[in-house]
């Protein structure tokens, strides 16, 4: 029998390129594509529930952190009802889409991924205003969603045919992979586009339906990439986009006794609260719902004794306040060897008095604005805290301009069990702690609750060797920043208070989206 990879000739995977913007013809196009989107700013998107655009009396604003007067797109407001409608949608339409043949389903997330890299120009300037991503981290935002189409489009083909089983005499014996359900997808603001899109065409390549609910503060690249989906040949029946408050939309689908399961990623706080509803079964419930949860982070990179310093302080930086330290794997913490203490932290702070802060649409801008006003009043709190708890040697405020702009903040000087040493805090502030030594390193990388990312840099084979066995996090780097996962590379997930480990980007990651089904027949 032919394999769906043969029908398909799918190429083996390849991580989508990122722009060089050092390039003239490059620059050009995104300044282009940035004038494109900013003269659309202010359209309004509908909802799509059972096929058809839904509009909504009230009305829900999305606003460019960097100029916050400046409205980017404007939404409908859904009701508890509109979120029980659009279930029912979605579980009347998954008897159709897991119909649909895998090798169809795949050719559209390939179609999809070809789409969304003859607009990735426009769709990084549109990240680019509305969550206030450099061009490079919005760049790499859309090129990550292009890699989970083209990855789980191919890991699909893999797990679509029926598996092998150890034969038995007397039988045909084999297992196939079924979908669930009707899936809640869940996204966060940080990475729009990327985890979005990852959380929705792995549920439908997998022959799922989605009810997609965006993050409050990013819903017009969800509305954009479900435009996507649509012109890709997804049915719009499959896809159900609602667009609303978590409390009456996200807690609604949630509960609801036909989701099946629910793609989260956001904070510790929403992903136990999202455990909790969906471990209690609701009136007519049949199957316990599944969740797939990636939270926060408190993530520490060590510096050894035996580090190459300049390494380590650059890569601390970029770790710490790339995109304003609003990534989950964010360095939050740099616990450096009290031997290389005074030398790494001084070279530390020249480096991020080097950082320019700024509009977002501005490419000689390093860090942009942070996304929202409670989210700057919070991480300046932190700030408040930090002063207290340590020394504060670089940052500590707001940054000029109309925006949510925060100062690249270090703390030095921190007890590894303060406050600021522990919770999490999602924006620029790193805290440096000083360790004895190695071992007390390592004590210390490991006393959070979190367990998502963690580096260590040293020139030592033996505590590399260590760290690899010790570090208990989901991803562990060496001798590199604690950012930056590509998919097919680095499976990405957390152990602890981090998530369920769910290894996005990996091998691993669409059986969470599927169900082994065992068939055994007796044969003469």
């Amino acid at each position: 029998m032919a394999t769906a990879k043969a029908k398909l000739k799918v190429r083996e995977f390849t991580n989508e390129p990122l722009s060089d913007f050092s390039n003239a013809a490059n620059r050009k196009k995104m300044e282009k594509a940035l004038a494109k989107v900013k003269a659309e700013f202010g359209h309004e998107y509908p909802m799509w529930i059972g096929g058809k655009k839904v509009i909504t009396a009230g009305k829900r604003k999305s606003t460019n952190p960097s100029r916050p007067s400046q409205v980017v797109g404007v939404f409908q407001d859904a009701s508890k009802e509109h979120a029980i409608e659009a279930i029912e949608a979605a579980n009347k339409y998954f008897s159709v889409w897991k119909k649909v043949p895998v090798q169809q389903r795949a050719k559209c997330l390939f179609k999809v991924a070809a789409l969304l890299r003859a607009r990735k120009y426009e769709l990084a300037a549109l990240v680019c205003y509305e969550v206030g991503k450099t061009w490079f981290e919005a760049d790499a935002d859309i090129a990550e969603a292009i890699d989970f189409c083209e990855f789980y489009g191919r890991e699909m083909l893999r797990l679509g045919q029926p598996q092998k089983l150890t034969p038995m005499r007397g039988e045909r014996n084999y297992l196939v992979y079924i979908p669930l359900g009707v899936g809640a997808a869940i996204p966060p603001w940080n990475f729009p586009c990327a985890i979005m899109a990852g959380l929705v065409v792995a549920s439908l390549v997998t022959g799922n339906t989605v009810v997609l609910k965006p993050a409050s503060d990013s819903p017009t690249i969800a509305a954009k990439f479900v435009d996507i989906l649509f012109e890709a040949g997804i049915p719009k029946e499959a896809v159900q986009f609602v667009s609303g408050s978590g409390g009456a939309v996200g807690d609604t689908i949630v509960q609801h006794p036909k989701t099946r399961y629910v793609g989260f990623t956001g904070s510790k706080e929403v992903g136990l609260r999202i455990a909790e509803l969906a471990a209690k079964p609701s009136p007519g419930q049949i199957w316990i719902k599944r969740t797939v949860l990636e939270m926060g982070g408190k993530d520490g990179m060590i510096v050894d004794e035996e580090a190459d310093i300049d390494a380590a302080v650059e890569g601390t930086a970029q770790a710490a306040f790339g995109y304003q330290g609003q990534k989950c794997s964010a360095c939050s913490r740099v616990i450096v060897s009290e031997k290389v203490y005074d030398t790494f932290l001084n070279k530390l702070v020249e480096r991020t008095k080097k950082i320019k802060v700024g509009p977002s649409d501005d490419p000689n801008n390093y860090m942009g604005p942070v996304i929202n006003e409670s989210a700057m009043k919070g991480i300046l709190d932190y700030i408040e805290v930090g002063k207290k708890e340590g020394r504060l040697v670089a940052g500590g405020g707001r940054a000029p301009g109309e925006g949510y702009f925060v100062e690249p903040t270090i703390i030095a000087n921190v007890d590894p069990k303060a406050r600021l040493a522990q919770e999490e805090v999602f924006g620029p502030v790193l805290t440096v702690i000083k360790a004895k030594n190695f071992d007390h390193a390592m004590e210390i990388a490991n006393n959070t609750e979190f367990g998502l990312t963690g580096s260590v840099y040293s020139k030592n084979p033996a505590k590399i060797r260590r760290a690899e066995q010790e570090f208990h996090v989901g991803n562990l780097y060496l001798n590199r920043k604690c950012t930056g996962a590509m998919v097919g590379a680095h499976p990405f997930g957390g152990f602890n208070m981090s998530g369920t480990d769910s290894k996005s980007g990996g091998k691993d990651y669409l059986l969470l989206f599927l169900q082994g089904k065992a068939v055994a027949e007796k044969v003469k």
